[in-house]
């Protein structure tokens, strides 16, 4: 491979690789795309051929390359080429690769000299090369020939932009030395997308086929035409040396040959060629790795920071240890104690943000669910005015009753405790599920253990078990004590004189007047598409209202509906819908909201809906009865009743509702205390006191304390990742040390890039005291008028003996060693004279007559030094 530059940075990346591949990542490095600009037959594709080292593109007289030709190089152990266009087949000769650019350009252009946007993809796989793309672009051509279309310069010229525009290209701007460089449409379009110069290189070809007596040094050394930079000469391959096979390297020797032999380059040879400009482009590729280092180094730090504590575990683990398995048995039950604990009574550390869990679920069973539960059996008026009606005339039976008998009460009243029975129940059930729950999310920090694990849920799960067939039976002797003694003397019964008085309007219990009792985000379900569609409002619901606003801050309210005759009822969840919805609808049919007779509610789960339900309930809105239930009433309902036993039901009635009421109280608060005691608090105390005799009974502590396979793979691949980790973050110390960033040259007066003019531009590093044209020039030889000359210590003088290269002194760039790519010299860019016999140190005067200076060359490189 021809090259050299890119070869020594093979070594450099692929360490990097290694170190990523050991912890399972990959390498990031996203080297820079190199894009070749220039006119037609400028010479582009035998620069990127020289890049790469390969004899591989098409060649010949006007426009060959008619189709971008992405070049992906890609590292590999064997040498190969594919074609996007054909994955299938490997080119392992590079002439049948130059065949099929050539094939699969005229598939698309035909091959009268059209051209296509359509880029070919080509990949190289070989050891010799770094992870890069070159882009090989068609020249900029003015005129149109063949089936070239009329404006086939600004296609091409867009079609440039399209590549070079990335900020992740280096463009390469090839102007041929045979043309004015004013006129290099490389440079104009360079400048466009690369303003600052950073990514732009000039590449001057053909220097060997200028005319006799004429040569590029002045623009070779930055001075004619200043890049920031700079350019660099190379000398390819003629046709006549393609043709006959003319190897890479002998047209590198070649080149080389020319410009040591050469009297105007030979001073700058080691400046220009093929291999200069393969160091300066690989320079940037390391300048690019090397500031892609601090980001892949912080990346690898924080990973090892979150494995260190874990790691600190393991560095002296030996799993066959008796000793440590005791420990670690006797911590973890212990520690899954804790956590269970944790969970049921609140902690603020590890405090869950994302949903209820533990202690907080089971809060709001106790007073949420619960309570809608008991509720959702007050409302069914009807039912309960016949059952009462039957009662007292069964009671009277043949005979007209003269007086409400408290019989009935009782009946009913006992008939009303029993139907606790389901509710309760099911609280029990809800409380144990959440409880199983919390068991198997605080038993996943014994996951290590697996047989361990298993274990300890199957005898905490069984515990739990046996406590609801005593929290049960607790619970059903409440409400048989409760059926056993109707205590009409109880202080807040109201007694049969109350209960004659009483309205016999249905006494819902609301909330005080505007007490806030939620607020929340809810989603209007069922406004049509031609409407808006469904939105979400912020809600506030009060004792008397439902209001909603645009957002939280309450500012702009949408509407407020009054809670009067008010009920909620179920909705299915729609097919396409992830929402859980219920209604809200006006018993009297009325319009809830605009032309809605009800407005269907979301929310996000089903624990919302029974949320928002019991706030509603708390505001005295009541769940709809079922549609089948009041049409059997309905049709039962068909007896009259005399005023005299309407007025006994009424006062049964208000008995009935004043004493529920009290049960309820009771029920409400002795629910969550009974499930406390007998359930939770025991559970807690049999986890902390007999939790581990029981695991010691069950099974041995060996087996108990089994590793999984599963963490003995986690734990090596753990301890792995660490040090790879630590390889890699030396690795990356070594590249950062062993790497040299070159800086950015200083930015050079470019406004000739804009203006094209004929004149030099303006030297900005000192004032002259004359300019020359760019072609010509300076006719005299001798000093230029000026500052008094610096003294050289004796040192420098003495480094200054070989003879010095005849020169034009004068107007000299803003680059003293002419090497853009080099720091910029802290030397002053004038030419210094010494004037021979004068010790250093001592005033000179100017000298007598401007033909015998000794003038010392700004590019000699003991002045670099």
């Amino acid at each position: 491979m021809g090259n050299r530059g890119m070869e020594e940075l093979i070594p450099l990346v692929n360490k990097l690789q290694d170190a990523f591949s050991s912890i399972g990542q990959s390498c990031h490095l996203d080297l820079p795309q190199i894009a070749v600009v220039g006119g037609q037959s400028a010479g582009k594709s035998s620069v990127l051929e020289n890049f790469v080292g390969r004899d591989f593109l098409p060649r010949g007289s006007g426009i060959v390359t008619r189709r971008p030709l992405i070049l992906q190089l890609i590292f590999s152990k064997t040498e190969y080429a594919e074609f996007l266009h054909c994955k299938s087949k490997k080119f392992t000769d590079f002439d049948e690769v130059r065949q099929e650019i050539e094939a699969e350009t005229d598939r698309v252009t035909g091959t009268n000299k059209g051209i296509s946007p359509v880029p070919i993809n080509l990949r190289v796989y070989s050891p010799h090369v770094l992870n890069l793309t070159l882009i090989d672009l068609p020249g900029i051509t003015k005129v149109p020939v063949g089936d070239q279309p009329p404006d086939i310069e600004y296609q091409i010229k867009d079609m440039i932009l399209q590549f070079i525009s990335r900020e992740s290209s280096l463009i390469l701007a090839v102007t041929p030395a045979n043309m004015d460089l004013a006129n290099s449409d490389a440079l104009k379009m360079a400048k466009e997308v690369d303003p600052q110069g950073l990514r732009t290189i000039g590449v001057i070809t053909k220097l060997d086929l200028m005319d006799e007596g004429t040569d590029a040094r002045d623009i070779l050394e930055n001075k004619l035409l200043p890049l920031r930079r700079g350019y660099i000469g190379v000398v390819n391959r003629s046709q006549k040396d393609i043709e006959g096979k003319k190897d890479i390297r002998a047209a590198l020797a070649a080149e080389r040959k020319f410009f040591l032999s050469h009297p105007a380059y030979r001073h700058m040879a080691d400046r220009m060629g093929t291999p200069h400009l393969q160091k300066t482009l690989n320079q940037q590729l390391t300048n690019h790795i090397r500031e892609s280092l601090p980001t892949l180094r912080s990346k690898l730090q924080s990973q090892l920071l979150s494995l260190e504590k874990e790691v600190e575990e393991y560095k002296n683990f030996r799993p066959d240890d008796p000793t440590r398995k005791t420990k670690a048995l006797l911590q973890m039950v212990q520690q899954f104690g804790v956590d269970f604990e944790k969970r049921i009574e609140g902690s603020g550390d590890q405090v869950d943000t994302l949903e209820l869990s533990g202690g907080a679920r089971i809060n709001r069973i106790f007073h949420e669910r619960f309570p809608f539960e008991l509720v959702k059996m007050e409302f069914d008026e009807k039912d309960l005015r016949r059952e009462i009606s039957y009662a007292i005339k069964n009671i009277h039976g043949v005979r007209t009753g003269l007086f409400t008998p408290d019989l009935a009460f009782e009946a009913i009243v006992k008939k009303q405790v029993v139907k606790l029975k389901e509710p309760c129940l099911k609280c029990v059930d809800l409380v144990i599920q959440e409880l199983i729950n919390t068991v198997r999310q605080c038993t996943s920090k014994l996951s290590s253990y697996p047989r361990l694990r298993e274990e300890t849920e199957r005898i905490v799960t069984t515990y739990i078990r046996e406590r609801e067939g005593r929290t049960k039976d607790q619970i059903l002797l409440l409400i048989d004590i409760e059926q056993s003694y109707i205590n009409t003397n109880h202080e807040d019964f109201i007694g049969f004189a109350n209960a004659q008085q009483r309205s016999t309007q249905l006494n819902k219990k609301r909330a005080i007047p505007n007490q806030v009792i939620r607020r929340g985000w809810l989603t209007i379900n069922n406004i049509s598409l031609m409407k808006g569609g469904s939105k979400e409002y912020w809600f506030v619901l009060t004792a008397e209202s439902l209001s909603w606003y645009k957002n939280e801050e309450e500012k702009e309210k949408k509407y407020m509906l009054p809670l009067d005759n008010l009920k909620i009822r179920d909705v299915e969840k729609g097919f396409m819908s992830n929402k859980h919805v219920f209604a809200i609808f006006n018993t009297e049919q009325r319009n809830v909201y605009k032309d809605l007779r009800q407005i269907e509610l979301a929310c996000d789960s089903q624990e919302d809906v029974d949320s928002w339900k019991a706030s509603f309930l708390r505001a005295g809105v009541y769940p709809e009865k079922d549609q089948a239930e009041n049409e059997e009433g309905a049709q039962e309902n068909t007896f009259s009743m005399d005023p005299q036993l309407e007025r006994q039901v009424e006062t049964i009635r208000n008995l009935v509702d004043s004493y529920v009421a009290i049960i309820n109280k009771s029920i409400r608060d002795l629910m969550p205390k009974t499930i406390m005691h007998l359930m939770i608090n025991n559970t807690k105390a049999f986890i902390h006191h007999e939790l581990l005799a029981y695991l010691y009974s069950s099974a041995d502590q060996s087996s108990l304390m089994e590793e999984s396979a599963d963490q003995a793979q986690r734990r090596d691949d753990m301890l792995r990742m660490y040090h790879a980790l630590k390889e890699a973050l030396n690795i990356i110390g070594d590249i950062s040390t062993s790497t040299v960033s070159t800086p950015v040259p200083p930015p050079v007066d470019d406004t000739w890039l804009q203006n094209t003019s004929s004149h030099s531009p303006t030297l900005q590093r000192r004032p002259m005291s004359s300019v020359h044209p760019p072609g010509r020039p300076p006719a005299v030889r001798g000093p230029t008028p000026g500052p008094p000359m610096m003294p050289v210590p004796v040192g420098v003088a003495a480094s200054l003996s070989a003879p010095p290269i005849p020169s034009r002194p004068g107007p000299q760039s803003v680059f003293a060693n002419n090497d853009p790519f080099l720091a910029p010299p802290q030397i002053p860019s004038r030419p210094v004279r010494i004037p021979p016999g004068i010790p250093p140190g001592v005033p000179r005067r100017p000298p007598a007559a401007p033909s015998r200076p000794t003038i010392i060359r700004p590019t000699e490189p003991s002045l670099l030094d």
